[in-house]
Parts: C-alpha cells; structure tokens; sequence
C-alpha cells in the first residue's frame, strides 16, 4: 500500500478520489439518459441524474463541515444512500431497455466501488475531520451568555 497516499493533504473534495469517479460516473449517467424516451423525462430520467448528482453534492456539504465529525459521517451516509439509490433507477432502466447489460453492469460496479469508497471514509472520519479543539472556534450560538436576568441575579 502507497503510504503517501494516506497522508497526502487534500484541499477541496474535489480532489478526493470517490468524488471524482462520483462526478465522472454521473456524467456518464447523464450523456446515456439523453436517449431515454420523452415520457420519461419527469420521472426515471429526472430521478436517475438527481439521484446521481446528489453523490456529489452530499460529499461537496459533508467536506465542508468536516470539523464536525457527526455531521460529516451523516453526509457520507446521505450519499451512499443516494448511490444506492441510482443503483435501484440504473435496474429500471435496465428492465426498460433503456441500457444494455454492459452499461448496467459497468455502472453497477462503479457505485460499488463509490460504496467501498465512503466506507473506508466513515472507518477513517478521524483523518478527514478536524476534531481537535484547539484553534477551533465554536459558533456563538452554542457559546452559552448569560441572558440579562440571569446577570441581574449574580
């Protein structure tokens, strides 16, 4: 195992790997359900790439508030979920005949592999998050004041 690789420093999630292979696979879920049959583009199409698209954008909100490491894991559980769920919209499209076999099958293990992924994420939230207190400020609404009658009292 490349031990550089577990260390390097990431910057923006676009970086991470499973982001780029999210927002690649989406792309090419999108470029396939141009021809997708009209009657189907308020329905599978629409939940097909929103479902896709959320990948990304669960991963883009969880990297954001990774210093909170509950909330970070709670994003990357939301975009497993939403992988599963283009999982579930590729199987209609397959039982349709909107895709082959081969293009089931190729995408199917991309999100499996987006899946293993996020979960060694969650296993490893500890070095993406900033847990240590220190230079971490909390936001005033959690800094408990003394409200005025509480100040008149002491």
């Amino acid at each position: 195992m490349d031990e550089g690789r577990w260390t390097k420093k990431i910057g923006s999630v676009r970086e991470l790997d499973v982001y780029k292979l999210a927002f690649n696979t989406a792309m090419e879920i999108f470029k396939i359900s141009k021809s997708f049959p009209k009657e189907e583009i308020y329905s599978l199409t629409d939940q097909l790439r929103r479902a896709s698209r959320s990948v990304c954008s669960n991963l883009a909100e969880g990297w954001r508030k990774r210093k909170y490491k509950a909330v970070f894991l709670n994003k990357l559980s939301d975009s497993a979920q939403e992988a599963a769920e283009t999982q579930t919209w590729l199987e209609f499209s397959l039982a349709c005949n909107y895709i082959d076999e081969n293009t089931f099958e190729k995408l199917d293990r991309e999100y499996e592999h987006i899946f293993a992924m996020l979960f060694t994420m969650e296993q490893k939230a500890e070095s993406f998050c900033n847990t240590q207190r220190s230079g971490v400020s909390r936001p005033s609404s959690i800094i408990h004041r003394p409200s005025s009658i509480e100040a008149k009292k002491t």
